[in-house]
């Protein structure tokens, strides 16, 4: 799926696809971006203007969008592009909207822990969230602003509270934690990524992040030492980036990259491709947890099965024990401020 994203973005760039690409076998589809001129959202809101499942793109933020828009409005793809900014706004742009993704709030910086970042980005993903609920209370929604954790719990209770809550169409997307993962595994294995798959659970920080690399494939022989090294990366991959970048961004562009993957998968479910399966951060099935990243099969009605964990190694087994406690709390601390707020 993530090479048909890529071959997509190739074909958009001949000047020929205008004249040899047919909308009318493509379902119309509206993609809504709330944060679209931050750092994620503008790459973001670049890629799903590639994707040709899009036919109309909302962007939307507080600020700084019609010069988002206009600039995205340029490219040559099938979406017709819109900017909207300001409270007043908000619902133009969601309003029949098939798929929301939400990238808003502020990003990490160096020395921010997940706390400082819940009590800034809990108001905004809540106030977007009861927007929905008025104007699009059957989009799919993809919920990027972090905490994760708790931000999908927050994001629940608000749905809860309008009546709207439907559990298949609420995701939070993990999907970088499996980009990261794939990459490190290749780059250790010495195997070409593109055909690399790990499977990634639990959560979206930290120690809740768990990689599968015993269910990785293609299968490669590595040591114990390595596999713990890689669990480690993956896990720390947004400090990794935040590092890099000393103190002047966090990882905006892969993860632009990992949330068109991953919307590009919730459409192509909306629109009846079989098989369509990619990790997600959902209401579980699966443990004793509310929400619990699983790989997760893609319909029409969004969730169509989540699945299960499959034999875990030793190591793996203690990771999820491990996990399940700091998960717990952040599922609790999301809840706790959607009904006290």
């Amino acid at each position: 799926m993530r090479s048909s994203l890529l071959r997509s973005v190739k074909t958009l760039a001949r000047p020929t696809t205008a004249r040899a690409y047919s909308v009318d076998s493509v379902p119309s589809r509206k993609v809504t971006v709330l944060g679209a001129a931050g750092g994620i959202g503008q790459p973001l809101s670049l890629l799903m203007k590639l994707n040709p499942l899009v036919s109309q793109l909302a962007l939307y933020d507080i600020g700084g969008t019609p010069g988002v828009a206009a600039d995205v409005s340029h490219i040559n793809s099938r979406s017709e592009v819109a900017g909207y900014m300001g409270d007043d706004q908000l619902g133009l742009a969601l309003e029949g909207s098939d798929v929301v993704i939400i990238p808003a709030g502020v990003p990490r910086k160096p020395g921010m822990t997940r706390d400082d970042l819940f009590n800034i980005n809990a108001g905004i993903v809540k106030s977007l969230c009861t927007a929905i609920a008025k104007y699009c209370p059957h989009a799919i929604v993809n919920m990027i602003s972090n905490p994760v954790n708790s931000t999908v719990p927050i994001a629940a209770e608000v749905f809860k509270k309008a009546g709207i809550y439907d559990e298949k169409k609420l995701f939070g997307v993990t999907t970088l934690d499996v980009v990261r993962a794939k990459t490190f595994y290749a780059g250790k294995a010495n195997v070409n990524v593109a055909e690399v798959n790990v499977p990634v659970v639990g959560g979206h920080a930290g120690v809740t992040i768990l990689p599968l690399f015993s269910q990785a494939t293609p299968k490669a022989n590595l040591s114990q030492d390595d596999i713990q090294a890689l669990t480690k990366r993956t896990q720390d991959g947004g400090t990794e980036v935040v590092e890099a970048k000393a103190g002047k961004g966090s990882a905006t562009l892969s993860m632009a990259y990992a949330g068109a993957i991953f919307a590009d998968a919730c459409l192509k479910g909306l629109n009846g491709v079989p098989d369509v399966v990619e990790c997600s951060y959902v209401q579980s099935t699966i443990t004793e947890l509310p929400f619990f990243a699983s790989k997760v099969r893609l319909g029409k009605n969004g969730v169509e099965e989540v699945l299960g964990l499959g034999p875990l190694s030793d190591y793996e087994k203690g990771g999820l024990e491990k996990l399940k406690p700091e998960l717990k709390s952040s599922i609790e601390k999301g809840i706790e401020f959607a009904k006290k707020n």
